[in-house]
């Protein structure tokens, strides 16, 4: 039996009362509250929004975390239905930095304040395990900033590699929790590989950052409720949300954008159920709308991810359309970053930004497509 909105809030408000924002909500209500509120009932999103930003201050305190991402690449095998760096996309012009490109930029986002440096690229296996590696220590050692890889899939051996390096975390979103979808959007990939990677991440010790998109043609607000499940079972450290945004070149150039709302609800259930998790206002929400970034952080999110990626490179990187701050310099965005930050009256973190979690020492339970089902 469906849940309202009005129900399902009031005992997500019950477990935050009683401290138990995290473990107690069901997906029953999980699918109430990311449906929104009832047609002419009482409460609303500003209720939500409320609960999810209180948990936020209560865990996690006031203090926004930067991280400076570096987008070293956009060259990808993958032919993903969603993303502008799909190998099928030939009206892309493609780029790669070298390792000591990559070095300077990692010294000038410290240099910018940043404590975290983030190594992003398409699946570029020009770049092999053993360069990569190599990159890691060079950055860690030159920055000593944190330093969190997204590469997508890669070998257990390198992922091994690039922890023995230094490397703190590793982003690999999950995109969807539905197969059926994730398959026709991923070809020749599954989401119980992808899982499997996450565990395996898990075990080597990483701080663990997965996510999904919003607004996914094809997708139901049960794979959203499920997409919660995934990210709560997994116990991430990490959890990117954001709107589904077309990108030229692709099978989707022409579906419709997600819905603001939507992924608002989205972001504030998970930080209902991830109350320690870091969620970052994403750059894809200030690009649909001019004050996504803001809303963001008044919904749960406690993390901004500044691009310093050289600005010749920048609008190259597309993995979806008229991405936000393409003509910015590294030191605009900052700035314009800290004015945010103060104007929506939180202050700068000055820690690298580890998980409050306690560290992680054992097998995480499997998250499987069965236990998507049950």
């Amino acid at each position: 039996m469906d849940r309202s909105f009005a129900s399902a809030l009031a005992r997500a408000e019950a477990l935050v009362d009683g401290g138990r924002a995290g473990d107690g909500l069901a997906r029953e209500d999980i699918r109430a509250l990311i449906a929104g509120p009832d047609a002419g009932g009482p409460g609303g999103d500003e209720a939500l929004f409320a609960l999810a930003d209180r948990v936020r201050r209560l865990n996690l305190g006031d203090a926004v975390h930067l991280r400076g991402v570096i987008e070293f690449s956009n060259h990808c095998l993958r032919q993903c239905h969603y993303c502008g760096l799909r190998a099928g996309n030939h009206e892309l012009k493609r780029y790669r930095l070298t390792p000591e490109e990559i070095e300077a930029v990692a010294v000038q986002a410290r240099e910018l304040g940043y404590r975290t440096i983030v190594l992003q690229s398409g699946e570029d296996p020009w770049y092999d395990g053993a360069t990569l590696a190599r990159l890691i220590e060079r950055v860690k050692r030159l920055t000593g900033a944190a330093v969190t890889v997204s590469v997508g899939d890669r070998s257990e051996a390198d992922y091994r590699a690039f922890r023995a390096a230094g490397a703190d975390r590793y982003l690999l979103k999950h995109e969807t929790a539905d197969a059926e979808l994730f398959a026709r959007l991923r070809p020749g990939t599954t989401l119980a590989e992808r899982l499997e990677r996450l565990h395996v991440l898990r075990d080597l010790g990483f701080q663990v950052g997965s996510g999904n998109i919003v607004g996914l043609p094809g997708q139901t607000l049960d794979s959203l409720a499920d997409d919660i499940s995934v990210l709560r079972e997994l116990d991430v450290e990490m959890a990117g949300i954001g709107p589904f945004i077309p990108a030229p070149g692709t099978p989707l150039a022409s579906a419709a954008p997600g819905d603001l709302r939507l992924t608002l609800r989205v972001l504030a259930v998970a930080r209902l159920v991830l109350p320690l998790a870091h969620l970052p206002a994403t750059t894809a929400l200030a690009t649909l709308y001019p004050y996504g970034r803001e809303l963001a952080l008044k919904c749960g999110a406690n993390v901004v991810m500044p691009n310093v990626t050289p600005t010749e490179f920048r609008p190259l990187y597309r993995i979806y359309g008229n991405k936000y701050g393409m003509g910015d310099s590294a030191r605009d965005s900052r700035d314009k970053i800290l004015r945010l930050i103060r104007e929506v009256g939180r202050s700068v973190a000055e820690d690298q930004g580890h998980s409050p979690k306690p560290a992680f020492t054992g097998q995480t339970p499997g998250v499987t497509e069965q236990t998507l089902r049950s």
